[in-house]
């Protein structure tokens, strides 16, 4: 989907939805340790994420992303509401997204697969934990799941 060319490599697009700056920073450190190339981006709230997400204002020449890990304690509006508006959206609808978040309440849990998540995930407690998150992700979803292309 949207692997970029970075020094002759290819390399998987992650883009992190959260409004946690620590637990941005604790994913790429756990990304920047895995054995797929990757490119890990960024946004704190849905405006962002869906201006990245279809390229526009200050993010028309972002990569369209492998893989979005989607918060779903955002500002302004849920993680679910930006959820359901992409897996209603034809061109974004094909994104995997994993909600990665802190709530392992049942309603988030059926809501988010009600709402076409491809996974959930809840959020670690100890810092070192977001390293086997990031490991598992890269395994299966950056490594053995076969991502549609781009323009699918």
């Amino acid at each position: 989907m949207g692997t970029i060319d970075v020094n002759g490599s290819n390399v998987a697009v992650i883009l992190v939805v959260d409004q946690s700056a620590g637990d941005v920073r604790l994913l790429e450190e756990a990304f920047a340790d895995g054995s797929v190339a990757n490119a890990v981006y960024a946004v704190s709230d849905s405006p962002e994420a869906l201006a990245f997400l279809r390229q526009e204002g200050d993010y028309e020449d972002a990569p369209s992303p492998d893989l979005v890990l989607l918060d779903l304690g955002l500002p302004s509006r849920d993680g679910g509401g930006l959820l359901a508006e992409l897996k209603t959206d034809p061109e974004l609808r094909p994104t995997p997204v994993i909600v990665l978040t802190g709530s392992d309440a049942e309603e988030d849990i059926l809501r988010s697969y009600d709402l076409n998540a491809n996974a959930y995930i809840r959020k670690p407690v100890e810092p070192e934990d977001f390293l086997t998150i990031a490991r598992a992700i890269e395994d299966f979803w950056l490594a053995l799941v076969e991502l549609p292309p781009d323009g699918e």
